[in-house]
């Protein structure tokens, strides 16, 4: 790789990766330790095409989606995590989210399956339609809607704050389908 090249990786390193990971740490259920671990190894399929990469953030988190998910299909059958101090969010759910709240979700979320978590953190984290959530899973998009809708009925179950008319609306999507407006 040119002098140039290795130059932009850096400085990109340096510019985004606090938001990757982030978004590492809500892919692994809270584990900081696997999120870093998850990170680096997107960031040095990254390093290795570099030079051909349109797009690097978008590029880095399709790598982050599916190193996670096949992780997931390897089909061990390990306990999650337990973390004694959750991990700092970087910005806030929303206009005037409490920080309670906050870490009540982020325990919630720790406590929901793999696919759960994952189709939460990808459609109303991350804001993707139903269908590239579909893709990055690769599980058709009824079982998007369908795990969501559960998704999110254990989530307020688990955290009773999050009532429709309230926060939990901060996790609808910012997009609505024409099917979805017309109830």
């Amino acid at each position: 790789m040119e002098a140039s090249s290795h130059d932009e990786f850096r400085e990109f390193v340096a510019m985004r990766s606090t938001a990757l990971l982030r978004l590492a740490v809500l892919l692994t259920g809270g584990d900081r330790h696997a999120a870093e671990d998850l990170l680096q190894i997107a960031l040095m399929k990254a390093y290795g095409r570099w030079t051909r990469i349109e797009q690097p953030e978008a590029y880095v988190r399709q790598i982050l989606y599916r190193q996670q998910v096949s992780r997931w299909r390897l089909r061990r059958h390990h306990a999650e995590t337990t973390v004694g101090v959750l991990p700092e969010p970087g910005g806030q759910m929303g206009p005037g989210a409490e920080p309670e709240l906050r870490i009540a979700l982020w325990a919630a979320l720790g406590r929901l399956s793999k696919r759960q978590r994952a189709v939460i953190v990808l459609r109303y984290f991350e804001d993707l339609p139903e269908a590239e959530v579909a893709a990055l899973l690769g599980i058709p998009v009824g079982t998007v809607r369908s795990t969501a809708h559960r998704s999110l009925a254990k989530l307020r179950a688990l955290v009773p704050e999050l009532e429709p008319d309230g926060p939990a609306e901060q996790l609808r999507p910012l997009s609505y389908t024409a099917k979805e407006i017309q109830g």
